[in-house]
């Protein structure tokens, strides 16, 4: 079935329902969590930790055989013995996530750029809407018959002009934009990494969480289910199933990063979360132990002194007058 597309609006077909307002409410909660304990910038060997299992997780999903440890090897240029073409699509991601700010959510340009560093040396046109027809087999059935290949750019452009104009949420938005990606099959291969982590680009831009979040871990522990509310979902016409499967993830992950991880950031985290509220303006101790509400008042004075030292803040006053700026 090829979804259509209203010619006035360019929304994709789907409805917001109730549980799709309860899970947005329980995302929200747990956001502002998030956020009250600091951890949506989250200590810099907790994000390489969570970048490895994004990576190892997204790439499993399409049949690496790459482990965590062979990942984190090549991630310190280690030597890692494996099948070449495994390696390949790990050194790519590796590459492609490590330049995720360098990507605009709403351009198709910049969706093309991404596509032709994760694919690159995996397949001959990188980076260039298919124009050919395809059909996705597993096993021996034909699982889906995506557009025809004269239709791919027409419906891509449309997606995006969604994701632009549409006044619906982000949060919905980043998962009707996974699910059409997938149903318009827009490159010859690489098309399910591609979904995810464009996913990941666009929620960024709705919470920088999203940045550092495995939430395709918990996409491969539920594979089966994944590609099951994709098949209903192309089924239907609709991705309103995909948006709540997809919502319901995104909880979860929220859900196991306020569960699991260290809510105490070293002196030079607190400095780091800090500035990315503050920025260039001054600010007083007062207002960096405001901020950070568990430290005393000696351990404030020591992380701004440690960052004074380090040259990453700069000083200016004496005693009660004394402030604080980025350099």
């Amino acid at each position: 079935m090829i979804v259509s597309y209203d010619t006035i609006t360019m929304k994709p077909p789907y409805e917001i329902t109730n549980k799709i307002i309860s899970l947005i409410a329980k995302v929200s909660e747990k956001l502002g969590e998030v956020k009250s304990a600091h951890l949506y910038r989250p200590p810099t060997e907790l994000r390489k930790k969570n970048r490895i299992k994004t990576i190892q997780s997204s790439l499993e999903i399409e049949g690496n055989t790459l482990t965590i440890e062979q990942i984190t090897d090549l991630i310190d240029n280690k030597r890692v013995i494996g099948p070449q073409k495994d390696i390949i699509e790990v050194k790519n991601a590796i590459d492609v996530y490590s330049k995720l700010n360098e990507f605009n959510a709403f351009q198709l340009k910049s969706l093309c750029k991404a596509h032709r560093l994760l694919m690159n040396g995996l397949l001959e046109e990188t980076g260039k809407l298919r124009t050919k027809s395809v059909g996705i087999v597993k096993g021996e059935e034909i699982t889906h018959i995506a557009p025809p290949g004269e239709m791919v750019s027409y419906l891509m452009n449309d997606l995006f002009e969604y994701l632009k104009k549409s006044d619906d949420m982000l949060l919905v938005k980043s998962c009707v934009f996974h699910y059409e990606f997938e149903f318009i099959h827009p490159f010859l291969d690489g098309n399910g990494r591609m979904g995810r982590f464009w996913q990941t680009i666009i929620l960024k831009e709705y919470s920088k969480v999203f940045e550092y979040l495995p939430i395709e871990t918990l996409v491969r522990e539920r594979q089966q289910a994944y590609y099951n509310v994709l098949g209903k979902s192309d089924n239907q016409g609709t991705s309103t199933l995909f948006i709540e499967f997809m919502l319901e993830i995104i909880n979860d992950s929220l859900e196991e990063l306020l569960n699991n991880q260290n809510l105490n950031p070293s002196g030079g985290e607190r400095i780091r979360l800090f500035i990315d509220n503050v920025g260039k303006d001054y600010f007083t101790r007062q207002e960096y132990l405001r901020r950070n509400k568990g430290i005393s008042p000696s351990t404030a004075s020591r992380d701004l002194r440690n960052a004074v030292n380090q040259g990453i803040l700069e000083r200016t006053g004496d005693k009660r007058l004394t402030k604080y700026r980025y350099r």
